[in-house]
């Protein structure tokens, strides 16, 4: 059978232009691909991209105050968020102009609209007609979820913060994932009064317990209202505001309600049923180690699939499946060892396990230090950092590095190539330290705070 496509993408985002781009342009295909919003997907438009930029405008009010304790003669007026919203879409756009571009240049054809599965090999596009082809990769990510409480259209989600008329001057936020967590200490570094609602014990479930804790209380030193145990129940539109009611009895006024409570695999409506795929509990599309689904010709990689909802790995994962199906190199993307990093403030880097998980698996050496860094300290602020390595007793591999710090994403990011390489802690102290910086702490622990 001739095809039109060796193969159609269906999702312009991360793991979707890679797979397209590499299989065009490596592999020698004839790639199509359908976007129904804007080419780049979560990370470039609405998610990574935007929110690193939003952080690094939180920022400049705390340095202006600290730069006056250094002796600069600094003051800051109001934030401009209508300034910065409209220079942050000519990015957005820019951005989405140079993925496109590069698809372009690859040889792929773009189909914007959507597209839905007719069957193992044929698709159809919204904007009429089908299309056919050899391989078909779906990779067309995830959403934010809303719970399901009356006034829940009230609220917004991640998505929409980008394109917000005003700064909210009131935020109550719904959640105390990193989501939620990064985009409150985004809001009160622009100026907002936050408050977080979590109906969990702590905030960052999964990361390790001291480094949530460590920016949990870093952040309601700032002024950021924690309430851990917590849930919504209802909200109301009334004249001075919205008012959330939430399980410990209080019933807030606010601006503005961001809910922050998960992300779903965008699976509805693709035509999943007519080929007999079905979806995992959350939604998300099953598939074995080559991003390969139970239909052989239809594969997925990204958020749609739940496994690690980054955008590294959906770029890596798109990358082993066009190697493997175009170029003849057979690769299974890697999730171990996966660093990751939380942009609130202090950030949160992290690799390798978690204290508690890895006691799960043998007996470990804690090496842990937490301390006043020096810039902040020479003001007097109570500012503190953490430096904590998980270190098995048997081996001496280090299995975890969690750094809370400023730039902790950068530190994290190569403490992980050491860790990756098979790094021992006598690896570490070998190393000799970079004084004085913060980092240099990772390299000075020469005896375990405990053994667990």
């Amino acid at each position: 059978m001739e095809f039109d496509y060796d193969l159609f993408v269906i999702g312009g985002g991360s793991g979707g232009v890679r797979a397209a781009r590499i299989a065009a342009s490596e592999g020698g295909a004839r790639v199509g691909l359908a976007e129904q919003s804007r080419m780049g997907g979560t990370c470039v438009i609405r998610g990574c991209v935007p929110k690193k930029l939003m952080v690094f405008a939180s920022q400049y009010r705390g340095l202006v105050r600290e730069a006056a304790g250094y002796g600069w003669r600094a003051t800051v007026d109001g934030f401009d968020w209508p300034a910065f919203r409209a220079h942050l879409q000519t990015e957005l756009s820019r951005l989405e102009a140079a993925y496109r571009a590069g698809l372009e240049k690859a040889g792929v054809r773009i189909h914007d609209t959507r597209a839905t599965l007719e069957d193992a090999h044929a698709l159809r596009l919204a904007s009429g007609g089908t299309v056919t082809a050899r391989h078909i990769l779906v990779a067309t990510g995830g959403r934010p979820v809303r719970p399901a409480i009356p006034g829940a259209e009230l609220g917004v989600v991640s998505d929409d913060l980008f394109d917000l008329p005003d700064l909210p001057r009131r935020v109550l936020v719904i959640g105390g994932g990193y989501i939620a967590s990064e985009f409150a200490c985004i809001l009160h570094g622009l100026g907002s009064e936050v408050a977080i609602a979590y109906r969990g014990a702590q905030i960052l479930r999964g990361f390790d317990d001291e480094a949530r804790g460590h920016v949990a209380t870093a952040m309601q030193a700032r002024g950021i209202d924690i309430r851990c145990g917590t849930d919504i129940l209802r909200m109301e539109r009334q004249g001075d505001g919205i008012h959330a009611f939430t399980t410990d009895g209080v019933e807030r006024v606010v601006d503005l309600v961001l809910f922050a409570t998960g992300r779903t695999p965008n699976t509805e409506g693709l035509g999943l049923e007519a080929l007999g795929l079905e979806t995992g509990r959350r939604g998300q599309i099953p598939v074995n180690d080559y991003s390969q689904t139970a239909v052989p010709s239809v594969f997925a990689v990204g958020d749609v699939t739940d496994r690690i909802n980054l955008t590294p790995i959906a770029i890596r994962e798109g990358h082993a499946f066009a190697d493997t199906v175009f170029l003849g190199q057979p690769r299974k993307p890697d999730h171990t060892l996966v660093p990751s990093a939380v942009f609130t403030r202090p950030e949160l880097g992290a690799v390798g396990l978690t204290e508690e998980a890895a006691r799960e698996v043998e007996p470990v050496d804690v090496y842990c230090t937490s301390f006043r860094p020096m810039r902040t300290a020479f003001l007097g602020e109570p500012d503190r950092v953490l430096m904590k390595l998980v270190v098995s007793q048997a081996t001496r591999r280090v299995l975890g590095c969690h750094v809370v710090a400023p730039d902790a994403g950068e530190m994290i990011q190569l403490a992980a190539i050491a860790i990756r390489m098979g790094a021992t802690k006598e690896d570490f102290d070998r190393t000799v330290a970079v004084h004085p910086t913060m980092a240099e702490e990772l390299v000075t622990m020469r005896h375990p705070a405990r053994r667990a």
